[in-house]
């Protein structure tokens, strides 16, 4: 398990001994974490003002904290634990008697932005399915795990912004659904190594020619050059499919919205220009492409 996210654990776990926090002292700790936390691109950029910053720390919070006991814990089966325990908090953060500072600080997120307990139930769902599931054998089986693992971050994102309609949250998922899969294809080889995960699906393998010994010895061969050309292609249409949401938003969380778009991109296009070889070096942005990112739509906007 990770060092640093041990001590929390020990700390604030369900056999923690820390003193229940005042909800101003849970948000602070919402916020440091968050800042504590690595991501491709900025977690709440500073396009976003105050007040909707301050929604976004407790839910990002309660998210990385729901994504670590999954991944973090020791076996799969201290994970399920671990996630019926994240479970039963936040049960009691929506009956109002919260106990861990995320959901003492979510509370109040929850109440103002009206959010319904689905899109929490879904991602702990799809952390629970990580634990048994190592690999997919056709596309629409990977489609529905990002129904959940992905898509319910679009949601919650939308209805902190207070713009949550069917519509909206149709193109969200397309946005969810094609990063989900553009960190898929960036993370093949960290997947693999790590957690002994395979997310390319065994039928596209196959209908590429490439064997399961080919991708457990981490060839890189023409077939599967082939093969995730067809899957970078994928991830593109449906960012291409969720463009629109970007225009029917309104207020700071549009351009965010643009941003996570291009950046996902941006991962696609560095995929594409190291010939889809991924087993030889992640694909990903420096600092100073994150910042031309910025720069570049901050252009278009003032524009």
């Amino acid at each position: 398990m990770n060092q640093a996210f041990e001590q929390e654990l020990h700390h604030f776990g369900p056999d923690g001994t820390a003193p229940t926090m005042t909800v101003q002292a849970a948000t602070a700790y919402c916020r440091q974490f968050t800042a504590q936390q690595y991501e491709n691109f900025t977690v709440v950029s500073w396009l976003l003002p105050r007040k909707l910053a301050q929604r976004f720390y407790p839910v990002y919070a309660w998210c990385r904290w729901a994504d670590n006991l999954g991944d973090e814990a020791s076996s799969p089966e201290e994970a399920l634990h671990l996630l019926s325990w994240w479970e039963q908090e936040l049960a009691a953060c929506y009956e109002g008697r919260p106990r861990h500072p995320v959901t003492i600080a979510l509370q109040k997120v929850v109440e103002d932005c009206l959010i319904p307990p689905q899109p929490f139930l879904q991602l702990i769902d799809a952390f629970r399915q990580d634990q048994h599931v190592r690999e997919y054998d056709h596309y629409p089986q990977l489609l529905r795990y990002c129904q959940r693992s992905a898509n319910p971050v679009g949601q919650l994102v939308l209805y902190l912004a207070e713009q949550y309609n069917a519509e909206n949250a149709a193109l969200s998922n397309n946005v969810c659904t094609a990063l989900q899969l553009t960190n898929f294809w960036q993370d093949i080889r960290r997947d693999w190594e790590n957690l002994q995960r395979r997310y390319l699906p065994t039928a596209d393998c196959q209908q590429f020619g490439y064997s399961l010994d080919d991708f457990q010895q981490k060839r890189f061969t023409p077939q599967f050059q082939q093969l995730l050309t067809f899957q970078v292609d994928r991830a593109q249409r449906l960012f291409d499919a969720g463009k629109p949401l970007v225009g029917r938003l309104t207020g700071p969380i549009r351009h965010d919205v643009a941003l996570f778009i291009r950046g996902g991109e941006a991962i696609l296009a560095k995929i594409r220009q190291q010939n889809y070889d991924v087993w030889k070096s992640r694909p990903k942005l420096s600092k100073w492409g994150k910042i031309s990112l910025l720069l570049g739509h901050l252009f278009g906007r003032w524009r």
